[in-house]
């Protein structure tokens, strides 16, 4: 079986990429089979991925690989292939069977969408793509993957494409990632000319191997450097994370889709995949690309959270969220705690989907509303999606024993503490937790708690089809800390490939009683400040100015707008003006010297040359017929004309001596 599944890994991501290219087949005779094709090339991939999954269970550290050339120019062969190991594995599941009932949702959400059909093309191409980053051997597949996911997400936040928020949306996710990807790309060509290969594992001569990371040497930080500005696009990290949130304007299941289980997550995983690099010739695990890593994450985790607490909007909440834990994941891979961070990856894929998609269902429930505002009292008018919620934010938050997320949190913040060059990032991590805790808890107080607002006094509850979904993807949250508990850690083992022991005696530990009190501290503030929250916003009652500055995010758009964009706009008028108005006129003016010279040119070829050639001709003709003119055929005359040359030649003699 391991074979098998090895030599048909190409399957996985296959499966939805043929639905997606059937259901376009199919789009305008058969419109609602689409939700039904892509739901089974979803089921398809996540067998396939289950049964990928078993074999890396079988041998701690298990890792293979297939390779094979793909092209060849000159003597130099391309060779690309895929890998599977627990990281990859881990990750197959995690995006199949999200995806699958982020699928089922959007079969209830987008039913009376006119372009249904489309959607789902869209969905399962972007599903595809980010499989094919997962299972990539090499840095080339991986990018060719990576740059679909960007295609899948222009086509999917840009769906509703008529509204120009959305247009502006898609086409500023577009742009910001392609910055962090000419990064990438540069990054890819230094790693192919240093170390002569782009495959991740090749028998020891891989450029993850001994053998290639040697032959970067010092060059190695700067390269990993340039691979994590591709991350850093994707995963929304600052100063690139401002396409995020703008993100929203695509429906609601492409939020939960790219928040959950692909887009974001692909930064993540790209770091993890190469943190062989990025650890090269690390001195107690701190090298210059790692440290960047870190203090990146610190000022985006910390910047989300903040930036969280005064948003109205229930979906752009959500989003910041993200981008927080985002780079809560990122100071992990950086400090070190790649497994931690992996692990948050994947709880945070099912309790991220959860949220997003509660939030669909009460924004599907309240007519469209996203305001939290002019929501309220919806815990007795959608009861099923409130339960849901509460369980997705109380895993966000890291509320300990019986959710995901505090285990995570907890291995991310005992890795932060160990980190030996500052404890300044796990001060600010403890910071972010409380944030977390905070917002949250807003959040739901204005949604759930108090009197119906306009929003909520003609709510109703999702119809089951969206409801299902919330509810198994609630289990799995809760379902998930069984492996990620120190008692029982086997999720930590599994990546690691160290074995896992059952001892309830470590489940009490020093650092659940911290993550215990910041939670509380968090959920305790919100309440304390949330408890009688309307319309109007305590917080912006008490310090004005420090809520419309988190309200506007910083400014930092505003900050891009007067600075990049701006520049970005000086530079092309003032390429424009100087195309115009020096290139164009020296060009014409060149041009026109060129034509003067060929007239030139060509009257002193016709008149000259050709004139003077002519005339030698015609001359030399008058002279070879005057010549043989005198030409009579006789030998009397041919001898007295020599006698008479003969005799002036004596004639001169005679005078010059």
């Amino acid at each position: 079986m391991t074979s098998w599944i090895l030599a048909h890994l190409w399957l996985i991501p296959a499966a939805p990429l043929a639905m997606s290219l059937l259901i376009l087949g199919l789009a305008g005779s058969r419109p609602r089979t689409g939700s039904a094709l892509a739901i089974i090339g979803q089921v398809v991939a996540l067998g396939l991925a289950v049964v990928a999954f078993v074999p890396t269970l079988e041998t701690p550290g298990f890792r293979t690989f297939q390779n094979f050339t793909w092209f060849t120019f000159g003597e130099q062969a391309l060779r690309i292939g895929w890998v599977l190991d627990p990281l990859a594995a881990a990750m197959l599941v995690m995006i199949t069977f999200v995806g699958l009932w982020i699928f089922v949702f959007s079969t209830g959400y987008m039913a009376g969408d006119k372009n249904f059909s489309r959607f789902f093309a869209y969905l399962s191409f972007f599903s595809a793509a980010m499989l094919g980053v997962v299972i990539a051997n090499s840095l080339l597949l991986l990018f060719v993957c990576w740059e679909l996911v960007g295609l899948a997400s222009y086509l999917l936040i840009g769906f509703w494409i008529h509204k120009p928020s959305a247009a502006a949306a898609t086409k500023k996710a577009f742009i910001t990632t392609r910055i962090g990807d000419i990064g990438l790309f540069l990054g890819i060509l230094w790693l192919y000319g240093g170390s002569g290969t782009l495959l991740f594992y090749d028998g020891g001569n891989g450029c993850l191997e001994k053998t290639g990371l040697l032959a970067l040497g010092a060059s190695a930080s700067f390269i990993a450097l340039l691979i994590f500005s591709g991350a850093a696009g994707k995963s929304g990290q600052f100063p690139l994370h401002v396409w995020l949130p703008d993100a929203m304007e695509g429906p609601t299941p492409v939020s939960a889709l790219i928040h959950a289980a692909t887009m974001v997550a692909a930064g993540v995983f790209l770091v993890a995949r190469m943190y062989p690099l990025f650890s090269f010739g690390a001195l107690d695990g701190v090298t210059p690309s790692l440290t960047v890593v870190v203090w990146i994450g610190v000022v985006t985790a910390l910047m989300g959270a903040l930036i969280a607490v005064a948003q109205a909007d229930i979906k752009r909440i959500l989003a910041y969220s993200t981008i927080s834990q985002l780079g809560l994941m990122m100071v992990s891979l950086g400090v070190g705690g790649v497994a931690a961070g992996i692990m948050h990856l994947l709880a945070h894929g099912f309790f991220k989907a959860l949220l997003f998609l509660g939030s669909g269902s009460v924004i599907h429930g309240c007519h469209h509303e996203q305001d939290i505002r002019k929501m309220g009292g919806l815990r007795r008018i959608m009861p099923v999606t409130f339960l849901a919620y509460a369980i997705g934010m109380m895993a966000l938050s890291g509320v300990p024993l019986l959710f995901s997320g505090a285990w995570t949190k907890e291995e991310i913040l005992h890795a932060t503490a160990h980190w030996p060059r500052s404890p300044v990032p796990y001060y600010l991590m403890m910071a972010g937790v409380v944030l977390t805790a905070l917002y949250m808890t807003r959040q739901m107080i204005c949604v759930f708690f108090g009197k119906p607002r306009e929003a909520a006094e003609r709510a109703h509850e999702s119809p089951s089809v969206m409801t299902i979904p919330l509810i198994v993807l609630a289990v799995c949250t809760i379902a998930l800390s069984a492996v990620l508990t120190p008692a029982w850690p086997w999720l930590h083992s599994y990546l690691t490939g160290e074995p896992a022991q059952f001892d309830l005696g470590r489940l009490i530990q020093p650092m659940l009683f911290v993550s215990l009190a910041l939670v509380a501290a968090g959920i305790g503030l919100g309440i304390l400040f949330y408890r009688n929250a309307g319309r109007d916003d305590p917080l912006a009652r008490s310090q004005p100015l420090l809520f419309r500055f988190l309200e506007n995010k910083m400014w930092l758009d505003e900050l891009y707008a007067k600075t990049v964009i701006a520049w970005s706009a000086m530079f092309s008028k003032l390429s424009d003006w100087m195309d115009r108005h020096i290139w164009d006129g020296l060009a014409r003016t060149i041009g026109g010297a060129g034509q003067l010279i060929g007239i030139v040119s060509a009257n002193f070829d016709e008149r000259g040359i050709n004139a003077g050639v002519d005339e030698s001709a015609a001359g030399t003709r008058g002279l070879g017929r005057l010549i043989a003119a005198r030409h009579s055929g006789r030998i009397q005359t041919y001898m007295g004309v020599i006698a008479v040359g003969m005799l002036a030649l004596l004639v001169l003699y005679a005078w010059l001596t």
